[in-house]
């Protein structure tokens, strides 16, 4: 049985707007790794986030028509090498922090909640990203 196009729209705004609510329990689980232990050297890890999506602008000037191809890109390799950067760096990060004794084990625990969190995210809208009622092209 097909859905009509309504009840189609409405189930595409609900996954988007559960998509945003994940995003925002990565936030909240971040700032309060920060806030609940009155220490804020684990904000260190956001700038891993903002590294994050430039990967995928320098990734929009390479003629490849995916991410995952094979193909000696230099904007492709450049792409891999700071999402996997981004991605050491958001886990190593707070791991450095604990084995220096800045910050404590829950502190430690949120950040790396706050990480699966986002990772989770990231991967949700990819796989929404790849059906065709979300495609801009």
């Amino acid at each position: 049985m097909a859905l009509s196009r309504s009840m189609r729209t409405c189930l595409h705004s609900g996954r988007l707007a559960a998509l945003a609510i994940l995003v925002s329990a990565g936030i909240v689980l971040q700032i309060l790794a920060c806030a609940l232990y009155n220490n804020w050297w684990p904000m260190l890890t956001v700038l891993m986030y903002l590294i994050l999506p430039m990967p995928l602008i320098f990734f929009l000037g390479s003629d490849s028509p995916s991410i995952m191809s094979n193909e000696n890109d230099g904007w492709v390799n450049f792409t891999k090498f700071l999402t996997g950067a981004s991605i050491v760096g958001s886990i190593a990060i707070p791991s450095i922090l604990k084995h220096a004794g800045v910050i404590g084990w829950g502190a430690l625990t949120m950040e790396l909640s706050s990480f699966a969190v986002f990772g989770l995210a990231i991967v949700w809208f990819l796989q929404m990203n790849s059906e065709d009622e979300y495609s801009a092209f």
